[in-house]
């Protein structure tokens, strides 16, 4: 088993809030960046807080999944990792595979 595929194995399923943090970083965020975009693209329903958003951050950065690209203005600008991106691709494959099941429905 590879580095990805231990990750895969360690963070699915993923909480929505994790999922909607690594799929900002699709983009070169800050942690306030982070949640102005997530309460942005859920139109208001997911409000993160500082805390969780900082205890994310440092937990994925220690796992490979984000990097710190560069500090601007004593803030920390993260983007996700080639790693962080197959996590992600594998829980959207798996929300997709939710789906499928909820349109039988």
């Amino acid at each position: 088993m590879d580095d990805s595929e231990a990750l895969i194995k360690a963070y699915l399923p993923m909480t929505e809030q994790g999922f909607l943090l690594l799929y900002s970083l699709t983009e070169e965020r800050h942690g306030y960046g982070i949640m102005q975009h997530v309460h942005e693209i859920t139109h208001g329903r997911i409000n993160l807080g500082s805390g969780t958003v900082y205890t994310m951050l440092y937990k994925m950065e220690n796992d490979g999944l984000i990097g710190t690209v560069r500090e601007q203005d004593r803030r920390k600008v993260y983007q996700i990792t080639k790693d962080g991106r197959k996590v992600l691709q594998a829980e959207a494959g798996r929300l997709r595979q939710l789906v499928d099941i909820a349109a039988e429905l």
